[in-house]
């Protein structure tokens, strides 16, 4: 609750008073009724209220204003009344209760109404994204790639044979209210134990809860609701997929892992088998996506994976909605090498087999002068931004701001800020689209007069 009154910035009290919460229209009949049925009592008790109250304002008004006078009784009484209906509420309900009730009210009413967002990718990327969309709406669908089969998850998948965890654990941790109890909970890794030690907490959570329900996708809708997370998380396939890599020099790479290390550069990705399923939810949530992003995170073994399913990747080209791209800061070693953001678009065009996977492209325009050298060890070097190119694809560009402020030279996504820059292009998409329309109507009206 701390979060949410220090974002708001008034009293706890005072929170019961914001815009949206639909309470103060109930708490001002409330006033209404309590009053009529006071003076209907007096009158039945022949107090005469009104005559008498009439007579002491007439009194009171020769020494101050009548005005004046009827406003602070008003004031004080509404005061008053409001007081002890919430303190009365929060009686009832227990101090904290009540503070929970006002969040989940705030939340209900406002973020609610909020765009209906579909986020493809995996990884650290998509998490990152997650954490700030939140913010914005709750009807906010993360559609994660099912590739992994490395580290905790690809021993899970082995061993239990279900889908890779650990990018789906990383999303519901990053949609959950209470953020950072939660990430530290299930990013809790076994430092030993047999058979428990590189296991994360997350991992065996859902592993358990998939053989208890019966799936993955039941699991995950549990876990949410266990753990009252904004928005919903959504494999993008049920089948067992793997991503299997062909390189320029002929190389076949067989499994998401092993893709990095083969250090050379992709030609084409595919899966193992060929044909996976999408999700009947996933297709249903882009249908209904007022936005879709795509990324940030690796390129060929987060973001393209999704649209390896033909189902969605056709479903996000012949959608509506506004689609974005949010494209990686830096390259990856192994991966994209020396990629450009152009470079970036026609990998996910191509995979994709359209041209209509995204309408634009949200760069980054910062980058620390003092920028570690830790990057260039490892042969991690900034995305050139070619605009040219990224135009002759018919993707506009919006450049901004999205790292973290960083003394040591670190690049780092602010979910904040990626979050805000994408809900800023999206109204002023639609403000454009509005105002286009009411010029064509405009046009259209003067055509017919002449």
């Amino acid at each position: 609750m701390k979060r949410f009154t220090n974002n708001m910035k008034m009293p706890k009290s005072a929170g019961w008073l914001v815009p949206g919460l639909q309470v103060k229209r109930w708490f001002a009949m409330t006033f209404l009724g309590a009053l009529m049925m006071t003076i209907g009592f007096l009158i039945l008790c022949d107090i005469k209220p009104v005559y008498y109250t009439m007579q002491f304002i007439k009194k009171v008004a020769t020494v101050a204003s009548s005005e004046w006078i009827a406003f602070a009784i008003v004031l004080a009484g509404a005061g008053i009344f409001f007081k002890g209906w919430q303190k009365t509420n929060l009686s009832i309900l227990g101090e904290d209760d009540g503070i929970h009730m006002l969040e989940k009210l705030y939340r209900r009413r406002k973020l609610n109404r909020g765009p209906k967002i579909v986020a493809v990718g995996g990884g650290t990327g998509l998490s990152m994204l997650l954490k700030g969309i939140k913010n914005i709406t709750n009807n906010v669908t993360a559609v994660v790639t099912v590739g992994d089969d490395g580290g905790s998850s690809g021993r899970l998948r082995e061993d239990m044979g279900i889908l890779p965890p650990g990018d789906i654990r990383n999303c519901i941790a990053a949609l959950a209210d209470d953020e950072d109890l939660i990430t530290k909970l299930f990013q809790y890794r076994f430092k030993s134990g047999e058979g428990l030690e590189g296991h994360s907490f997350g991992n065996l959570f859902l592993t358990a809860l998939c053989a208890i329900t019966g799936d993955m996708v039941r699991a995950v809708k549990e876990s949410s609701n266990v753990l009252s997370i904004r928005g919903r998380v959504l494999p993008s396939t049920l089948d067992d997929m793997k991503l299997v890599a062909e390189m320029e020099d002929g190389r076949i790479i067989h499994g998401e892992s092993n893709i990095p290390e083969a250090h050379g550069k992709v030609k084409r990705l595919f899966t193992d088998p060929r044909r996976c399923r999408a999700l009947e939810d996933v297709i249903l949530a882009i249908k209904e996506a007022d936005l879709i992003i795509l990324g940030p995170g690796s390129l060929y073994t987060s973001v393209i994976p999704n649209l390896l399913i033909e189902e969605i990747a056709n479903e996000i080209a012949q959608s509506s909605a506004k689609k974005i791209y949010v494209c990686n800061i830096m390259t990856q070693p192994g991966e994209t090498d020396n990629y450009s953001v152009s470079d970036h678009i026609k990998a996910l065009m191509q995979h994709a087999n359209s041209n209509c996977i995204i309408d634009a492209v949200l760069v980054n325009d910062c980058i620390p002068e003092n920028l570690a050298k830790k990057y260039e060890l490892a042969g991690s070097y900034p995305v050139k931004v070619d605009f040219e190119n990224v135009k002759r694809l018919g993707v506009k560009i919006f450049p901004k701001k999205l790292i973290e402020d960083s003394r040591e030279g670190y690049v780092r996504h602010s979910s904040n800020r990626v979050a805000r820059a994408i809900y800023y292009w999206f109204k002023k998409e639609h403000k454009s689209i509005k105002n286009t329309m009411f010029s064509n109507h405009e046009s259209k009206s003067e055509c017919v007069v002449k």
